[in-house]
């Protein structure tokens, strides 16, 4: 669906200059994009270390004694309705692109980071803090790397994209059933997996926003322009979060209590 007059072609207009108009215009667009992206991973891990480090943890996951006597760390009710949320938010983001005003989609945005954040302090029980700095970094580079290869290849990645989705259906299948395996084999095939299915779509995600900020034209309509610049960060922050998870299940240091 076109959201704008294409705006490849200026009446009047040398092809250069329309083309440099073009550059101009796409290169602050993904700027927008990325900004989006990347203040959202930043509220993520605020809220995620911020609940971690206080007593509102305990909320989340309290300790419980296990059948051999320990103390574990059991997932409450509204950690449950926290894992669960965000998928909330990435529908009416995703379905209300053309109907949420600026405001409302760029505020659903920050919620979801919030929630997003809330929903993955879990990984400071389970991994020490020192690894999931590293593979933090670890995950960035290969997300920019991956992200730089997408934006420049003259390949068409849109069937590397429609693969990469269905290995992505594959994953939660995958995922669904170890939730009563609790298979460790098992887990380890999903992430590997996962980290090349991530990897793979950042570089689509990346080439697909680039092609349709092209095609449709939207930068001449900055109401849509400035929602269209939301949904895609969503798009990539997703890739990076789900990257990240990944890459934590193969590389991340377990804690011994």
């Amino acid at each position: 669906m076109a959201f704008g007059p294409d705006f490849r072609t200026y009446r009047g207009a040398p092809a250069a200059a329309s083309a440099a108009v073009i550059d101009a215009g796409l290169r602050a667009y993904m700027l927008r994009v990325f900004n989006w992206m990347a203040s959202g991973l930043l509220l993520t891990g605020i809220v995620a270390y911020g609940i971690a480090n206080t007593g509102a943890i305990d909320v989340l996951y309290p300790q419980v004694q296990s059948a051999q006597g320990f103390l574990v760390h059991r997932p409450s009710g509204l950690a449950y309705l926290l894992m669960f949320a965000p998928l909330i938010f990435v529908m009416v983001l995703s379905f209300g692109v053309n109907k949420l005003s600026r405001q409302a989609a760029q505020t659903i945005f920050w919620i979801f980071a919030a929630v997003m954040g809330a929903s993955l302090t879990n990984i400071f029980l389970v991994f020490t803090q020192t690894s999931i700095v590293s593979v933090f970094f670890i995950c960035a580079a290969t997300f920019a790397a991956t992200s730089a290869w997408g934006y420049v290849t003259k390949r068409d990645l849109t069937g590397m994209g429609s693969f990469m989705i269905m290995g992505l259906f594959g994953i939660v299948i995958a995922s669904l059933v170890n939730m009563f395996l609790h298979s460790a084999p098992l887990q380890l095939g999903i992430s590997i997996i996962g980290v090349l299915v991530f990897t793979g779509l950042t570089a689509y995600d990346t080439q697909r926003i680039k092609t349709d900020y092209i095609q449709y034209g939207y930068a001449n309509d900055s109401e849509m322009a400035a929602k269209r610049s939301v949904y895609d960060a969503l798009a990539l922050y997703l890739n990076f979060i789900n990257l990240f998870m990944m890459m934590m299940q193969i590389m991340g240091n377990r804690n011994n209590n």
